[in-house]
């Protein structure tokens, strides 16, 4: 969690040791809590040491809060378009962390299967086989399957 001091900077805690955050990080910050989940966002912050921090802060303020947090597409579906990306990018691990979200975002079962589906035809099958794959194991989790 971030907090102010009483001088004003923002600061979390990560890898162990308090970090100081802009506005933008915090922003960002709290798209992805919303999104991913305070548990898996509490354990990449964790994480991150000296080296990793450069990639959560990068990840955080471009990637949560300048991306995720635009108005053009709300976040059911950009989901939906991670989740074919990730499959073309063949991200298993990216995969399973986005397909959570979707289910938090609102994404369906159907919705996933369908994606899932246009991949295979333009990303292969080997790819979509092991989305489907990793789908099924969060799906199940997530208890709609």
């Amino acid at each position: 969690m971030s907090e102010k001091s009483k001088a004003g900077t923002r600061k979390v805690k990560a890898g162990g040791r308090d970090r100081a955050v802009s506005e933008r990080f915090e922003k960002g910050l709290a798209v992805r809590r919303a999104v991913l989940g305070d548990p898996h966002v509490d354990r990449s912050l964790d994480a991150a040491d000296d080296f990793g921090w450069p990639m959560q802060e990068m990840t955080t303020e471009i990637g949560w809060g300048d991306i995720w947090a635009r108005p053009g597409l709300d976040r059911r579906s950009r989901s939906l378009v991670n989740i074919g990306m990730l499959t073309a990018l063949n991200r298993p691990h990216e995969l399973e962390v986005h397909l959570r979200g979707a289910v938090r975002n609102g994404v369906t079962r159907a919705e996933v299967q369908e994606v899932l589906l246009q991949t295979a035809v333009y990303c292969g099958f080997p790819a979509a086989l092991e989305s489907f794959r990793i789908a099924r194991k969060v799906l199940k989790e997530e208890g709609l399957i």
